[in-house]
């Protein structure tokens, strides 16, 4: 069973890329057209959000040069101590909603050190799958299509972010502890 699925999803990304352009074809769209209409508008919505972008890296960068993060590590790492939950992952909780690239980066080095399979390199690994980047995305996307009041999208994306990490650690302790 699971080999059939293997194959079939090795066949499917394919599949779809002839089929559509046959498709709207069928249905007599100009695809190349179409196309190049949506990566012009592709392309003023890249410049449009530079400026947001620019300003989160800023934002971010500062956060870490301060010392704030290593403050806010040190206030939550004894509770991690006492439960028994690696505290080497404690940083991901604070990058992974600021930076995708520096969530995965850290990620990365932890995997590095410890190993993929170590609790450290698989608890790292699915929280990089589980949360997101709640602020990048809230400057970068919100501000780039003009929406200002992000209070409730920020509440839910930060409880959410929290929901995966917390999540992602004791479902890897179940299941591989």
């Amino acid at each position: 069973m699971l080999e059939a699925f293997t194959r079939a999803s090795a066949w499917l990304i394919p599949a779809i890329i002839v089929f559509i352009p046959l498709y709207a074809a069928f249905r007599k769209v100009p695809v190349y057209e179409t196309f190049t209409e949506g990566a012009k508008d592709g392309f003023g919505t890249a410049i449009a959000i530079i400026p947001h972008l620019v300003g989160m890296m800023v934002a971010i960068s500062m956060f870490r040069a301060s010392g704030a993060m290593d403050f806010m590590i040190g206030v939550v790492r004894p509770l991690f101590d006492w439960l028994s939950i690696p505290s080497e992952v404690l940083p991901l909780a604070v990058l992974r909603p600021l930076t995708g690239a520096g969530s995965l980066a850290f990620t990365a080095d932890l995997i590095h050190t410890y190993g993929p399979d170590s609790m450290i390199g698989r608890i790292a690994s699915t929280i990089q799958g589980s949360t997101d980047t709640t602020l990048y995305v809230l400057t970068v996307y919100f501000g780039a299509i003009g929406i200002r009041k992000t209070k409730y999208a920020l509440k839910v994306g930060l409880f959410s972010d929290l929901i995966g990490f917390l999540a992602a650690i004791f479902i890897c302790m179940y299941i591989f502890g």
